[in-house]
């Protein structure tokens, strides 16, 4: 604390207009001195280890790094006042662990409120463990891994006949209709090229083209062609060809490892 009395505080939070409005909500308190903030949340883990604040009020959702990946990299844990728009994160849990938190639109009572707490838990020498909090709660704000289906279905009649996606080498659309082509053969589905392109693990599956999704696993040779556009080449008695679209050569490429 400085000689007045008054808490350091740093503030973190990708949202400029949330940081203005809480600097200027601690201010119009009186009990604090704010020492820095930042937008950045790698740039706010050498400016909270440089300036060592007393409290750093830290946003969880921000990008590249969350608000638990920030603490995971401060060696000295300030006392911390997490901000969040969800009410969603096992607050109680922070509470509990002398961790204290805000929702947004922050409110002044709030605010007080966990200043009074940070100036008790000061008093009275608590001190606060947030490691074992860390590693429960850091998976909590990350999104679960999206699941991918390992099936397809295509109708043939009034049949429904389920295909592996191993063994689709690509999808096209021809004539307002997408089809999954499997070992040489053609199956009619019910979803189009841009909804297939959302659904299919995009480390497997690849929009080539507007009306082609390729398997990189059936991909035997690629060559260049006059224009930028490319040539795939896939697996199969008939080695049928797939065509690259320029625009989309680049990210192919990549895709490939190229």
């Amino acid at each position: 604390m400085t000689q007045s009395g008054q808490l350091r505080v740093y503030l973190v939070d990708d949202e400029p207009l949330a940081v203005e409005r809480l600097a200027r909500l601690l201010q119009q308190t009186g009990r604090v001195e704010i020492v820095g903030a930042s937008t950045v949340p790698e740039e706010a883990v050498s400016a909270v280890v440089a300036c060592a604040p007393d409290v750093c009020f830290l946003d969880i959702q921000m990008p590249r790094l969350n608000g638990f990946d920030v603490l995971a990299q401060l060696s000295r844990q300030p006392l911390v006042v997490f901000t969040t728009a969800h009410d969603r994160y096992a607050l109680e849990a922070f509470a509990v662990n002398s961790v204290d938190y805000l929702l947004k639109p922050v409110q002044p009572q709030q605010l007080d409120r966990a200043l009074n707490k940070i100036e008790r838990l000061r008093e009275t020498g608590a001190q606060q463990d947030l490691r074992g909090l860390l590693e429960q709660l850091c998976d909590a704000v990350r999104p679960s891994p999206p699941e991918y289906p390992e099936r397809i279905a295509s109708r043939v009649g009034n049949r429904l006949w389920f295909l592996d996606l191993a063994r689709v080498s690509h999808f096209c659309a021809v004539d307002k209709l997408t089809y999954a082509v499997s070992d040489g053969k053609s199956y009619c589905v019910d979803h189009t090229v841009a909804q297939l392109e959302q659904r299919l693990d995009p480390k497997k599956f690849l929009r080539i083209h507007r009306a082609t999704i390729v398997n990189i696993a059936w991909i035997r040779e690629v060559t260049s062609l006059p224009g930028g556009s490319l040539n795939a080449r896939l697996e199969g008695e008939r080695g049928t060809d797939v065509t690259v679209a320029r625009d989309r050569a680049r990210e192919f490429k990549s895709w490939l490892g190229c």
